[in-house]
């Protein structure tokens, strides 16, 4: 048995060693509910964790959700606890793969790229795809994209009475600066 268990934490430990890991905590991820005529909802969070395996293109990423600031403290304020539950729900998260990554293309020139994985949000796991501009400037990875999300896939219930203030699909962007580790 501690044969075994040794065997399992040498293979991890190499594995380990053996990784391309880029990462960032200060990615940039954004989205706006905003529809037309009414205030504007929009908001950033900046301290977004996002780790890249230069080898197999894996990628996760990790947001506090209360980490979001809004330019208006009372819209703030009733997303965490009306919308998003970030007491009860207090990370979302994304893993997935950029598909057909190659650290060696890579180049101060963007390149497209798919990415495929999960998104979890509000306790809810859908697939995602998202196309991501992808390059590589001063030893790190930039990875830049935006893709859309229907807060009612996520479980997310809006009153009745702010329903047409909240756009059907929400806008996410995100922009992370990954840095060789």
């Amino acid at each position: 048995m501690k044969k075994q268990i040794l065997l399992v934490i040498a293979i991890l430990f190499t594995s380990l060693l053996s990784a391309q890991k880029y990462i960032t905590k200060t990615g940039n991820l954004s989205f706006s509910a905003s529809v037309p005529m009414f205030e504007d909802i929009n908001a950033v969070d900046k301290n977004n964790t996002t780790v890249i395996d230069a080898e197999t293109g894996a990628i996760a990423s990790v947001t506090v959700v209360n980490n979001f600031k809004f330019s208006v403290k009372l819209m703030e304020e009733h997303f965490n606890e009306n919308y998003a539950e970030s007491a009860k729900y207090p990370k979302t998260t994304f893993k997935g793969k950029i598909v057909n990554f190659k650290l060696s293309d890579l180049s101060a020139t963007p390149k497209k790229y798919n990415i495929k994985g999960t998104l979890t949000f509000h306790g809810v796991a859908k697939e995602i795809n998202t196309l991501a501009s992808v390059s590589l400037k001063d030893n790190k990875i930039i990875v830049k994209g935006a893709f859309k999300v229907k807060p009612a896939d996520y479980k997310v219930t809006i009153p009745k009475m702010v329903m047409k203030k909240i756009a059907e699909e929400v806008d996410v962007k995100y922009n992370f600066v990954l840095s060789k580790q």
